[in-house]
């Protein structure tokens, strides 16, 4: 039996060299051209990327990927090279092949205008801001950090200027050009520490980890990685390093004897995790019921007005992406209203649901029978009256099986609000699997604890609905 062919003469056979990135991390590093989006992907990894795709004499095509997760998508084979920022450290090379280095970038720590601050000493117990599985992140948490972890590179830049945040620590490349030109951000001068971007390769193709390494040696000894870097105004006396050999990554952050092992810490951060989804969830459920319900009477009004105003609320909120409203909320509405993570995460996910409570209300008190309303007239009720005492106990009985089954839904959509840097359950998952270097263990942890607090819940509205469906066929004796 003939063994399989390897990576590289795979990609020979296709005629393309695939590499993933994240469209999101911006300029300069790969975005779409905003003069011409039709045109594809520019930056100057996608430069690289071509260059490194004529000395395999093919091409190259990108393939648009979560920056946070490049490694296991590597690891999967959705890609053939990661080419995006990927930072070398020890972690890293314990799961991939990692290329000769192509840029040497510094950790620049930037801090509020008018700061006293000088280093990062200086903001011990703060909360220092950066990207999740990033270079930075390693650094903080060897120097005793927690960091506050971000998706973008704009928004930890933005929470600093709001006072939201005590400092940012990212590549200096990020910090150029999204933080330190900001007049309410000062960045400091000296490096907190220096790292490389290499190119990430599956394990086991050792063949191809030679022959790209071979090709980036080439594009620095004559010259045209630095022409690309000077062309995107990246090149810089740090760049020198390049050319001397770096056999193991940087010693800024030490690396690992080996994974790290499932215990009961890990399952206590879990747990945590739980907590602060389960208490997101209740108090925007909480904040949702009498919004909702004040929508829903609203559209009842006899009032056109009311009824339009109640109507564009509802279909607003439903009409688009939760996530999106969460941006808005947060980012968005930064420069007018000043939002902490959590509070943001409960009015976000509560203003949203409150558009599905309200048709769900609405519905509920229309199934009231019209003679309810009739008899309390009947024996002189006020409207209001008729509503209080009549009609909203009845469509209330008649609602909670299906509020039950909206909470559930807003258990799992609270998920969502870790772009807001709130680490619920979900987000500590993909925490606890970077630091593990499994996707098995903690996914399996979350499921469970997404499933231990949502059935219950479900069983609970089945329960209610049958009972209201016996109820609703008793006839008196």
């Amino acid at each position: 039996m003939e063994a399989a062919p390897d990576l590289l003469t795979k990609i020979r056979e296709r005629g393309e060299l695939v590499w993933g990135g994240d469209i999101q991390g911006g300029e300069p590093y790969v975005f779409e051209d905003p003069k011409d989006p039709k045109r594809g992907v520019i930056g100057f990894e996608t430069e690289i990327a071509a260059g490194l795709a004529a000395r395999l004499g093919v091409r190259a095509r990108f393939f648009q990927a979560d920056w946070s997760t490049l490694v296991p998508s590597l690891e999967r084979g959705d890609f053939d090279v990661a080419l995006n920022g990927l930072e070398d450290t020890p972690s890293r090379r314990d799961r991939i092949l990692v290329s000769v280095p192509y840029f040497v970038f510094g950790e620049t720590l930037a801090v509020r205008a008018g700061s006293t601050a000088g280093s990062l000493d200086d903001l011990s117990g703060g909360r220092i801001g950066t990207l999740n599985q990033s270079y930075g992140y390693d650094v903080l948490k060897a120097r005793g950090f927690e960091p506050a972890l971000y998706e973008g590179v704009f928004e930890p830049y933005s929470d600093l200027g709001l006072g939201r945040a005590d400092g940012v620590l990212l590549d200096h490349i990020i910090a150029d050009r999204y933080g330190c030109p900001r007049k309410d951000v000062r960045c400091l001068p000296a490096d907190v520490a220096r790292g490389v971007y290499v190119v990430g390769i599956p394990r086991g193709e050792a063949s191809l980890k030679t022959t790209i390494d071979a090709a980036l040696e080439d594009m620095i000894a004559k010259g045209e990685l630095r022409a690309i870097l000077e062309r995107w105004r990246l090149w810089d006396d740090r760049q020198i390093e390049l050319s001397k050999p770096r056999p193991s990554p940087p010693p800024s952050v030490p690396a690992p004897a080996e994974p790290a092992a499932w215990t009961m810490a890990q399952a206590e951060l879990f747990f945590r995790g739980a907590l602060t989804t389960l208490g997101l969830s209740i108090a925007a459920f909480a904040l949702a019921l009498p919004i909702g319900l004040g929508l829903a009477l609203a559209r009842l009004e006899r009032s056109r007005g009311l009824r339009l105003l109640a109507t564009a609320y509802i279909e607003a909120f439903r009409g688009t992406p939760l996530l999106l409203q969460l941006y808005v909320l947060y980012f968005g509405l930064a420069p007018i209203v000043k939002l902490g993570p959590v509070t943001a995460a409960i009015l976000g996910l509560g203003l949203n649901y409150a558009a599905y409570e309200a048709e769900l209300h609405r519905g509920a008190i229309l199934a009231v029978p019209p003679g309810q309303t009739e008899a309390a007239r009947s024996l002189g009720l006020s409207r209001l009256q008729t509503l209080r005492h009549v009609l909203l106990p009845q469509s209330f009985r008649i609602a909670l099986p299906a509020m039950t089954n909206d909470f559930v839904a807003l258990l799992k959509d609270s998920s969502l609000v870790s772009v807001l840097t709130v680490v619920e359950l979900t987000k500590r998952m993909t925490i606890a699997a970077i630091d593990l270097r499994s996707w098995i263990g903690p996914g399996l942890a979350c499921a469970l604890l997404y499933f231990s607090m949502s059935y219950p819940l479900a069983r609970l509205a089945q329960r209610l609905e049958r009972t209201l469906h016996r109820g609703g066929h008793e006839h008196p004796a």
